[in-house]
This record gives structure tokens, sequence and C-alpha cells, in this order.
């Protein structure tokens, strides 16, 4: 058989893998029953959907001729390598490193450093815009989780609370 489109025909495998490895892993829960649905029910449904559109995803690629045959292209590294460095900083600005002594920094140093990082993975960096959107997601994220939920993580550098 034959590829019509390489990129929905990956996608596709993409899609099934990730659903079958989610609706296996929630087999280690207890499903329950519509009614009464135990903590694995949700996963296992969202994998099983998700593994039956990664299906019919990868039978359009077989079936539905494209104009250019949508060739998949090179890996994008640098998106990768910056959304990953961005995660990763945020969790160290949060917490901390205490095998180097480094402070928790808190979640709004953390969010700016995540939103500045992160957005190094795109074409253009436009610092303006990356301040206003970090600024929007620290008032929302504090008034989210600090205000509403109640979560209790540093939320300033700890040289500023003590």
């Amino acid at each position: 058989m034959n590829i019509k489109s390489q990129k929905d025909f990956f996608s596709g495998l993409m899609f099934m893998s990730i659903g079958v490895a989610f609706a296996w892993g929630a087999t280690t829960y207890s499903v329950g029953t519509g009614a009464r649905m135990g903590p694995g029910y949700f996963p296992l449904v969202l994998g099983v959907l998700l593994a039956i559109l990664g299906a019919v995803i990868t039978f359009d690629s077989l079936v539905i001729e494209t104009e250019d045959g949508d060739k998949i292209g090179g890996f994008a590294w640098k998106p990768v390598t910056f959304i990953i460095l961005a995660n990763i900083l945020f969790g160290i600005m949060i917490g901390g490193l205490p095998s180097i002594k480094l402070p928790p920094m808190g979640m709004i140093a953390g969010i700016y450093a995540l939103t500045f990082v992160a957005s190094l993975a795109g074409e253009e960096f436009k610092a303006k815009e990356c301040f206003v959107l970090a600024t929007i997601l620290s008032i929302g994220s504090y008034l989210a989780f600090i205000m509403l939920l109640k979560l209790q993580f540093p939320v300033w550098p700890a040289f500023i609370t003590g």
C-alpha cells in the first residue's frame, strides 16, 4: 500500500501509540462502570479515543491523495530544546536546587523565565510581547493557584520573603 501523505501517516501512528499507552496504563487502576467511574475510567476512554483518531488519520493518509504528498520534514531540534529547557528552568525556579544551594525563586520569577526561554523557540523574539504575556500569565496563575485554589508553594524569591 502506498503512503499518500507522510505527515498524516506518522501523526496517526503517534496518536495511536500514545492512545494505546494511556489506555494500557489506565488498566492498572480501577476502571469501574459508566455509572460509578473509577480513577482509570477517564484515561482509558481518552486513550481509546486517541487511538481511534490515530487509526482514522493513518487510514486517511493511505487513501486520500494530496497534491504534493506532504513529505515529512526534518526534526525541529531548536523548538524542542528550548521548550524542554524552559520547563526544566521553571521547575528549578519554583523549587530551587539544594545541591548547589540555589534557593527557590518563586512562581512569578519562574513564569517570567519560562516565558522568555520558551519564546526563543520561535522564529522571532519580541521582548515587549514576551513581557506582556509573562505578566498576564503571572497574574492569572497567582489568582488561580494561590488565591482560588490556595496552593502552598513559593510565589516570590526566598531572599524577598525571608
